[in-house]
């Protein structure tokens, strides 16, 4: 089969990043399991030339990933790293820090509460509290939902950029009710309102007769991670209610953003 011009070259280009990737978390992993190393010691372990780790440590330092230390030519783990895992020990933290907060909340207003997290362009239930009036919604704990056609979904999504919205979602979104969003245009002019008023709501756009309202929960860095969302039939929550169960849930979603380390 003959390589077209080009072709040979760019999947050897390929290779060589994908080495270079490769090498570069080798060397985190080798500067994590003695503490401290130099260019010396991490070309040793890697079976390479020094000046390869040279350029690998370069970068890696002039992402935060790795610092010098005073001794000279000696590196360790860098607050980029400890940003990184700071922010994977607030979501696995997420259960735990606001389920009696949710109980409260589903308390108080006798609608179900959830917590959901981002997860590409759908969005994943971590914590829940049923509300305490009539009629009981379906237990969501654990169930993804598209992140367009929800409260907690449109919250996360606000966060991002265009960049980044572009990535996580199609030009045209899925349909689940007559009221669903599926135009990413609209749905980026509504997600600009959601950054101004700080909450999120949904009217029967992922189910017939479902209504819902959402807040942001915020990590250390006052990145949101996660959003608290109140839902109830829509005759029970209509529209009208939407301001007021968003400030209560926004206070609730505070309070457990304080747990996680925002000082905001």
């Amino acid at each position: 089969m003959a390589i077209r011009a080009g072709e040979g070259s760019g999947k050897s280009q390929e290779g060589a990043a994908v080495q270079s990737v490769d090498r570069a978390l080798t060397a985190l992993e080798i500067v994590a399991k003695l503490g401290a190393a130099g260019v010396t010691e991490i070309a040793a372990e890697l079976g390479v030339h020094k000046s390869t780790v040279s350029r690998l440590i370069a970068v890696l330092e002039s992402r935060g990933y790795v610092e010098q230390l005073s001794e000279r030519g000696k590196y360790r783990l860098g607050f980029t790293i400890v940003r990184l895992a700071g922010s994977t020990s607030a979501h696995m933290d997420l259960p735990r820090q606001s389920q009696d907060v949710c109980d409260e909340l589903a308390v108080r207003l006798g609608e179900t509460t959830n917590i959901a997290i981002l997860d590409s362009d759908r969005i994943v239930n971590v914590a829940e509290a049923v509300g305490s009036a009539g009629v009981a919604l379906r237990t969501w704990v654990g169930q993804s939902c598209p992140a367009h056609a929800t409260s907690s979904g449109k919250v996360l999504l606000a966060e991002l950029s265009a960049t980044e919205l572009r990535t996580h979602l199609s030009r045209r979104l899925d349909s689940f009710a007559p009221n669903t969003i599926t135009e990413l245009p609209a749905l980026r002019t509504q997600l600009e309102q959601i950054r101004r008023q700080g909450w999120a709501a949904c009217e029967e756009e992922l189910e017939i007769g479902l209504n819902a309202v959402a807040a942001p929960i915020r990590d250390s860095d006052g990145r949101i991670i996660a959003a608290l969302s109140v839902s109830g039939p829509s005759y029970r929550l209509p529209p009208a209610r939407f301001p007021e169960t968003a400030r209560q849930a926004i206070d609730s979603a505070h309070t457990i953003s304080r747990r996680l380390g925002y000082t905001g």
